[in-house]
């Protein structure tokens, strides 16, 4: 109870002093009851630039302009004119943070790519914090849309259903074409994929009020076994399945856009999500950045980037 009133007489004096502190990389000030933004440290600009970069260029159909208001907050442009804030401001632990997340907490925690050969700790999960508001935007809105926007793709032994847009259904095609050749000679690699344990399927995450990836049909579980989950088995039993697992399978994957469950520190090792906006940050901005480069270092000679980077420091 003291901790508390400590806090609440904190927050009153600096909104009476106009008191200065950091939040989430904004340097705000307290001015007349309101919080106002004043400037935003460079490292903290520099990772929403490339964030907006990555979102931009993984969703060029439906992500059209990027907006800053006039107190500094930072805006996304749907195709259909909604508009999806990067930042919110708000400090959150990690349950928060997947459960009401800005575009800024579902970009944070960057993917490892390649290789890897123990699990990862328990509240690092990249991919796994998702912006419901984009999905919708992107994938359907509801029940209905989401099932028009289906497409029947072949995983070899039969067809299963993946979203069309925003050339998921595709990019799941293009990792059957490379795996299937491989799996029908290797057993192992054969056994870890095959019976697929479902694509589309309307649901809610177990004990949660969110829906699944898989309900947006953006998502494929390749065949279980019974320590895939973390809530299936130990974490001891999760890192004996992530030593056998075959990693070719993963490699192939995030080739194109999808992210693996093994990679999160609550493990799920037979999902595979289609994210290209966290594979994309993956490949180009895994490190910190570097003071002296320019934010979109790596990425200079593609002419694609150039679009959107020339976009960004126009309007942010």
């Amino acid at each position: 109870m003291r901790l508390w009133k400590v806090i609440l007489g904190l927050i009153f004096f600096l909104l009476l002093t106009g008191g200065l502190w950091q939040i989430k990389g904004h340097i705000v000030q307290a001015q007349n009851d309101q919080f106002v933004f004043l400037n935003i440290d460079p490292i903290y600009e520099t990772m929403m630039k490339r964030d907006i970069l990555c979102l931009m260029m993984s969703y060029p159909e439906y992500i059209l302009d990027v907006e800053k208001n006039e107190e500094g907050k930072v805006h996304i442009i749907m195709k259909s004119g909604n508009k999806l804030l990067y930042d919110d401001g708000k400090e959150k632990n990690q349950a928060q943070k997947s459960a009401t997340p800005d575009l800024q907490d579902m970009m944070e925690q960057v993917y490892p790519l390649g290789k890897i050969a123990e699990l990862l700790p328990t509240h690092y999960n990249p991919g796994c914090v998702r912006h419901y508001p984009l999905l919708k935007e992107v994938y359907g809105a509801n029940k209905t849309q989401i099932k028009s926007n289906l497409a029947k793709v072949s995983i070899g032994y039969k067809f299963v259903e993946f979203n069309r847009k925003n050339e998921a259904a595709q990019a799941l095609s293009s990792v059957m074409k490379d795996l299937l050749p491989i799996a029908r000679q290797n057993y192992k690699i054969y056994g870890a994929s095959f019976p697929s344990s479902g694509t589309f399927n309307y649901r809610l995450i177990g004990s949660t009020s969110r829906l699944s990836s898989h309900a947006f049909g953006m998502a494929i579980d390749l065949n279980a076994h019974k320590n895939d989950y973390w809530k299936w088995n130990t974490r001891d039993d999760g890192q004996k399945r992530l030593d056998s697992y075959p990693q070719v399978i993963v490699q192939i994957f995030e080739k194109y856009g999808f992210v693996w469950g093994g990679k999160w520190g609550n493990f799920d090792i037979m999902h595979y999500e289609y994210r290209p906006e966290i594979i994309l940050k993956a490949r180009h901005f895994s490190e910190k950045p570097i003071p002296g480069l320019p934010w979109y270092e790596g990425l200079q000679n593609n002419q694609e980037a150039w679009r959107y980077i020339w976009l960004i420091e126009q309007k942010i």
